[in-house]
């Protein structure tokens, strides 16, 4: 297994982690690379992967085990998710939303009856689910949300429209976060719900191989049942950034994923192209090149390995917004290196640098765009809001 591991990192390793480690790896590279460039060219998610993503754990690792889970340590979730996006992008997201952003706040904010009602069958991929918070004009400020909930005589009713919602149109169910009473609350949206409605968004040139859709709630009766009960936890927008914190965890090491397949294609590319009579990789400049691309890698790798010690234990969501900031951009400059590298075959699809490097610039705006972050780091360091 192909890895770049200069500090012994991953030889830290529990067994346990290690085997996890190296069988997402191989399901990645047998059963989801050898049809990639297909699904990336027509656009399209291979469905028919989802239950084997439930059957490997893939989906919601850290739920408990009495809930369809395996309980994992973070360590070992950043591991899943990173051999999924050295995969594709869109194959971590598919995961990330239906573990981090889906599983996550039906576990943290749910009822019990919601737990065992969907857990397992989420766990599993049985259902998918999607996670419905930005909308059309407010995307890096979800507190200014115009989706609304009343109560109403058989529950709750929706109004609204979401964007930019991964799964959406494949969803069995939503987690819809709307304003009742002035309050943001989350609310579980079945699929064939009158009044609900997604539709699947078409023209990407990033994360093609992903299903992004828009969500529409009109007129849309949820029963009392249907709503995250826990309060005060789930009432706010601390509900919803909750999740987004699970799902950044794991874009941090999604990142150093996608960063490891551009670098050793560019690397192997680099030992066996000839060029003025020797291996490009014999050139000053393109050592010079791969030497910088590893010491990125590198002090990313450093990072999630803390940061999975801190989740573990008590992490504060600023040290979560500080390796997704600084791990995809890593993986945009490390893929961008390794394109220079390959020259024009840099941009053809039978490497897989071109389609990471699209893939990462929706990375590096969703789940909280670069600037957003940097301000976040920036009123933990100084004290000051910057968003007022």
């Amino acid at each position: 297994m192909k890895n770049l591991d200069i500090y012994q990192l991953y030889e830290k390793l529990s067994e346990e982690e290690k085997q996890i480690w190296e069988t997402t790896h191989r399901f990645v590279e047998k059963e989801f690379l050898p049809q990639i460039t297909h699904h990336h060219r027509e656009e399209t998610f291979p469905i028919e992967l989802i239950p084997k993503l439930g059957e490997m754990g893939f989906l919601g690792p850290q739920i408990p085990e009495e809930y369809g889970g395996q309980n994992l340590g973070s360590r070992a979730y950043g591991l899943i998710m990173q051999e999924l996006e050295r995969g594709d992008s869109g194959l971590r997201s598919f995961a990330s939303v239906q573990g981090a952003l889906v599983m996550y706040p039906i576990w943290r904010y749910g009822s019990e009856e919601q737990k065992k009602k969907w857990l397992p069958l989420l766990a599993s991929g049985q259902k998918i689910g999607c996670f419905g918070l930005t909308e059309p004009d407010h995307g890096s400020n979800p507190n200014g949300m115009t989706t609304r909930a009343q109560k109403s005589e058989h529950g709750y009713t929706l109004n609204g429209n979401k964007m930019w919602i991964t799964n959406g149109s494949i969803a069995d169910i939503a987690v819809i976060w709307a304003k009742l009473d002035g309050e943001i609350r989350g609310f579980l949206v079945e699929k064939g719900t009158p009044g609900f409605k997604a539709t699947t968004m078409k023209g990407k040139f990033s994360l093609r191989a992903s299903i992004t859709s828009e969500l529409n709630l009109s007129e849309c009766v949820v029963s009392s049942e249907n709503i995250l009960p826990n309060l005060p936890e789930g009432q706010g927008l601390k509900a919803p950034l909750s999740c987004l914190s699970q799902a950044r965890y794991g874009i941090a090491w999604g990142a150093i994923g996608s960063a490891l397949a551009t670098f050793h294609c560019a690397l192997e590319y680099a030992q066996n192209r000839i060029q003025f009579g020797k291996p490009i990789a014999q050139h000053q400049i393109i050592q010079a090149r791969l030497a910088e691309m590893a010491s990125d890698i590198t002090h990313a790798q450093l990072m999630a390995f803390q940061l999975a010690e801190l989740k573990d234990k008590k992490v504060h969501p600023t040290q979560v917004s500080l390796a997704k900031r600084n791990n995809v951009k890593m993986a945009i400059e490390t893929a961008r290196s390794a394109r220079t590298i390959l020259g024009g075959n840099g941009i053809m699809d039978e490497y897989p640098i071109m389609r990471h490097l699209m893939n990462l610039e929706t990375v590096l705006t969703y789940e909280g765009t670069h600037d957003i972050h940097t301000l976040i780091l920036g009123q933990h360091i100084t004290g000051l809001n910057a968003f007022s």
